[in-house]
Protein backbone atom coordinates (compact mmCIF):
# COMPACT_ATOMS: atom_id res chain seq x y z
CA UNK A 1 0.00 0.00 0.00
CA UNK A 2 1.50 3.36 -0.71
CA UNK A 3 0.41 5.62 1.85
CA UNK A 4 1.82 8.94 0.15
CA UNK A 5 -1.71 10.05 -0.82
CA UNK A 6 -2.97 9.46 2.62
CA UNK A 7 0.15 11.36 4.53
CA UNK A 8 -0.61 13.77 1.95
CA UNK A 9 -4.29 14.18 3.01
CA UNK A 10 -2.94 14.24 6.49
CA UNK A 11 -0.68 16.81 6.10
CA UNK A 12 -2.84 18.90 3.86
CA UNK A 13 -5.70 18.78 6.75
CA UNK A 14 -3.45 19.12 9.39
CA UNK A 15 -2.12 22.39 7.73
CA UNK A 16 -5.81 23.86 6.86
CA UNK A 17 -6.85 23.66 10.23
CA UNK A 18 -3.16 25.08 11.89
CA UNK A 19 -2.85 21.82 13.94
CA UNK A 20 0.70 21.45 15.23
CA UNK A 21 1.62 17.49 15.16
CA UNK A 22 4.76 15.85 14.39
CA UNK A 23 4.71 12.30 12.54
CA UNK A 24 6.23 9.21 14.78
CA UNK A 25 6.40 5.99 14.81
CA UNK A 26 6.93 3.49 12.07
CA UNK A 27 4.93 5.86 9.50
CA UNK A 28 7.97 8.65 10.27
CA UNK A 29 11.09 5.83 10.27
CA UNK A 30 9.52 4.57 6.60
CA UNK A 31 10.01 8.52 5.44
CA UNK A 32 13.73 8.24 7.05
CA UNK A 33 14.46 5.03 4.86
CA UNK A 34 13.35 2.58 7.38
CA UNK A 35 12.54 -0.89 5.72
CA UNK A 36 9.08 -0.97 7.62
CA UNK A 37 5.34 -1.36 7.29
CA UNK A 38 2.54 -0.08 8.94
CA UNK A 39 -1.37 0.37 8.97
CA UNK A 40 -1.43 4.00 10.66
CA UNK A 41 -0.14 7.10 11.50
CA UNK A 42 0.98 8.29 14.61
CA UNK A 43 1.16 12.14 15.52
CA UNK A 44 2.36 13.91 18.96
CA UNK A 45 0.36 17.22 19.47
CA UNK A 46 0.14 19.23 22.42
CA UNK A 47 -3.26 18.39 24.24
CA UNK A 48 -4.89 22.07 24.73
CA UNK A 49 -7.85 22.91 24.58
CA UNK A 50 -7.48 25.24 21.38
CA UNK A 51 -5.92 21.76 19.52
CA UNK A 52 -8.46 19.35 20.60
CA UNK A 53 -10.77 22.04 19.19
CA UNK A 54 -8.42 22.02 15.67
CA UNK A 55 -8.49 17.87 15.74
CA UNK A 56 -12.17 18.23 15.70
CA UNK A 57 -12.16 20.18 12.32
CA UNK A 58 -9.65 18.33 11.30
CA UNK A 59 -11.65 14.68 12.05
CA UNK A 60 -14.62 16.26 10.70
CA UNK A 61 -12.27 17.38 7.41
CA UNK A 62 -11.65 13.65 6.71
CA UNK A 63 -15.06 12.63 7.75
CA UNK A 64 -13.67 10.45 10.28
CA UNK A 65 -14.95 9.78 14.27
CA UNK A 66 -12.25 10.36 17.12
CA UNK A 67 -12.45 7.78 19.81
CA UNK A 68 -10.64 7.28 22.63
CA UNK A 69 -9.79 4.38 23.69
CA UNK A 70 -8.87 3.22 27.32
CA UNK A 71 -5.62 1.73 28.56
CA UNK A 72 -5.05 3.16 31.24
CA UNK A 73 -5.91 7.14 31.24
CA UNK A 74 -4.16 6.97 28.00
CA UNK A 75 -3.78 10.74 26.92
CA UNK A 76 -5.02 9.23 22.96
CA UNK A 77 -7.16 10.50 20.37
CA UNK A 78 -7.66 8.02 17.58
CA UNK A 79 -9.08 8.94 14.20
CA UNK A 80 -10.84 6.34 12.45
CA UNK A 81 -12.79 6.35 8.95
CA UNK A 82 -14.45 3.47 8.14
CA UNK A 83 -14.44 3.61 3.92
CA UNK A 84 -10.90 3.07 4.09
CA UNK A 85 -10.30 1.92 7.29
CA UNK A 86 -7.68 5.39 7.70
CA UNK A 87 -6.21 4.89 11.57
CA UNK A 88 -4.81 7.98 12.60
CA UNK A 89 -3.52 8.49 16.49
CA UNK A 90 -2.99 12.00 18.19
CA UNK A 91 -0.79 11.26 21.26
CA UNK A 92 -0.38 14.09 24.13
CA UNK A 93 2.27 11.70 25.79
CA UNK A 94 4.88 9.75 24.01
CA UNK A 95 7.20 7.37 25.69
CA UNK A 96 10.59 8.76 26.01
CA UNK A 97 9.97 12.22 24.86
CA UNK A 98 9.58 14.70 27.48
CA UNK A 99 7.72 17.75 25.42
CA UNK A 100 6.38 18.70 22.20
CA UNK A 101 8.82 21.52 21.78
CA UNK A 102 12.10 19.13 21.77
CA UNK A 103 10.67 16.78 19.49
CA UNK A 104 9.87 19.38 17.26
CA UNK A 105 12.99 21.24 17.57
CA UNK A 106 15.04 17.53 16.55
CA UNK A 107 12.48 17.01 13.96
CA UNK A 108 12.25 17.66 10.06
CA UNK A 109 10.36 19.10 7.63
CA UNK A 110 9.55 16.91 4.93
CA UNK A 111 7.87 17.31 1.90
CA UNK A 112 4.82 14.90 0.65
CA UNK A 113 2.64 15.31 -1.98
CA UNK A 114 3.77 19.09 -2.46
CA UNK A 115 2.99 19.47 1.52
CA UNK A 116 5.19 20.32 4.75
CA UNK A 117 4.72 17.29 7.33
CA UNK A 118 7.06 18.22 10.51
CA UNK A 119 8.59 14.36 11.08
CA UNK A 120 10.42 12.89 14.43
CA UNK A 121 14.17 12.37 14.36
CA UNK A 122 15.01 8.77 13.57
CA UNK A 123 16.85 9.24 16.86
CA UNK A 124 13.62 10.20 18.39
CA UNK A 125 11.86 7.26 17.24
CA UNK A 126 13.88 5.21 18.21
CA UNK A 127 14.47 6.68 21.84
CA UNK A 128 10.63 6.52 22.05
CA UNK A 129 9.95 2.96 21.13
CA UNK A 130 13.21 1.49 23.91
CA UNK A 131 10.81 3.84 26.48
CA UNK A 132 7.81 1.86 25.38
CA UNK A 133 9.48 -0.88 25.82
CA UNK A 134 6.78 -3.27 23.76
CA UNK A 135 7.44 -6.21 21.84
CA UNK A 136 6.18 -4.68 18.57
CA UNK A 137 8.26 -1.71 18.83
CA UNK A 138 11.32 -3.81 20.53
CA UNK A 139 11.27 -6.23 17.10
CA UNK A 140 11.74 -2.95 14.92
CA UNK A 141 14.38 -1.48 17.33
CA UNK A 142 17.59 -3.15 15.56
CA UNK A 143 15.70 -2.31 11.88
CA UNK A 144 15.95 1.39 12.80
CA UNK A 145 19.26 1.63 14.45
CA UNK A 146 20.78 -0.09 11.19
CA UNK A 147 18.84 2.46 9.00
CA UNK A 148 19.94 5.14 11.53
CA UNK A 149 23.84 4.04 10.78
CA UNK A 150 23.44 3.97 7.35
CA UNK A 151 22.22 7.40 7.25
CA UNK A 152 25.30 8.75 9.65
CA UNK A 153 27.74 6.58 7.13
CA UNK A 154 26.19 8.12 3.81
CA UNK A 155 25.99 11.55 5.28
Amino acid sequence: MDAAPLLTLLARTLQEHSLEAVLIGNAAAALHGAPVTTVDFDFFFRKTPANIRKLKCVAASLNAMILRPYYPASDLFRLVRDEDSLQVDFMGTIHGVKSMAALRSRSIKMEIGGVSLQVASLADIIRSKRAANRPRDKAVIEILEKTADEKKGSG
